[in-house]
């Protein structure tokens, strides 16, 4: 009679035992299921934040392009420091705009940003900036940096350009000056030789972005023909 029980018993506790265990396996995994969706949840908040953010700015850039577009048709100034001290009062931070000193345009990538007087971080999020070099379409090695955001705005597709690519400046006088692309290439962050002033006086155009993968800089040079 034992023998007949104690096989049953043995059964009944290993069928105890693994409902327990496949309990904690079932709660164990509806954690990580919870855990995978929360952290999904918060990265795809950030991320349209991040994406959302981005459109302002290019907005805001946008519209200092319009600015900067119509105070040069209707204005005969050809002072650059009456220019660079016009400003506007951004209705959203109540800050005032930063400094455009041009416009860049390439049809071939859809590009039209104003160029903003220099380089910060915080500028760098409303456009592309003069980093190094005269002001637009002056003699010398103008370098203008732009963000490469994942979006495709600002420089992120000037990897597309090709040796004769044309590019368009347009400066305070409002005069444009079409540039012509010779040469692309990849630096180290830390080299800063593309920006030479060393011309031969030429007017000379070197576009900077980063390469997030590989962490190096993209150069695009070109050069006026006028």
């Amino acid at each position: 009679m034992n023998q007949i029980l104690k096989p049953d018993i043995e059964s009944a506790d290993d069928n105890y035992v693994s409902s327990v265990t496949n309990s904690k396996k079932f709660t164990l995994y509806k954690f990580i299921f919870f855990m995978c969706l929360s952290c999904a949840i918060v990265f795809s908040y950030f991320f349209v934040k991040f994406l959302i953010n981005i459109k302002t700015k290019e907005k805001h850039a946008e519209s200092l392009a319009n600015q900067f577009t119509l105070s040069s048709l209707y204005s005969n100034s050809t002072d650059y420091t009456t220019n660079l001290n016009q400003s506007n009062t951004v209705e959203d931070t109540g800050e005032a705009d930063p400094f455009v000193i041009g416009v860049i345009k390439i049809d071939k990538i859809k590009i039209d940003y104003p160029i903003l007087s220099s380089t910060s971080d915080e500028l760098l999020t409303v456009a592309p900036c003069r980093f190094a070099g005269p002001m637009p379409n002056e003699v010398g090695n103008l370098c203008i940096a732009g963000h490469n955001y994942i979006d495709n705005t600002f420089f992120a597709k000037i990897t597309n350009l090709e040796k004769d690519d044309e590019i368009s400046i347009f400066d305070l006088n409002g005069q444009m000056v079409n540039y012509y692309v010779t040469e692309k290439f990849e630096i180290e962050n830390n080299d800063f030789s593309c920006t030479t002033q060393e011309t031969n006086g030429e007017k000379w155009l070197t576009l900077m972005t980063c390469n997030s993968i590989k962490g190096t800089r993209i150069i695009v040079r070109a050069i006026a023909k006028e």
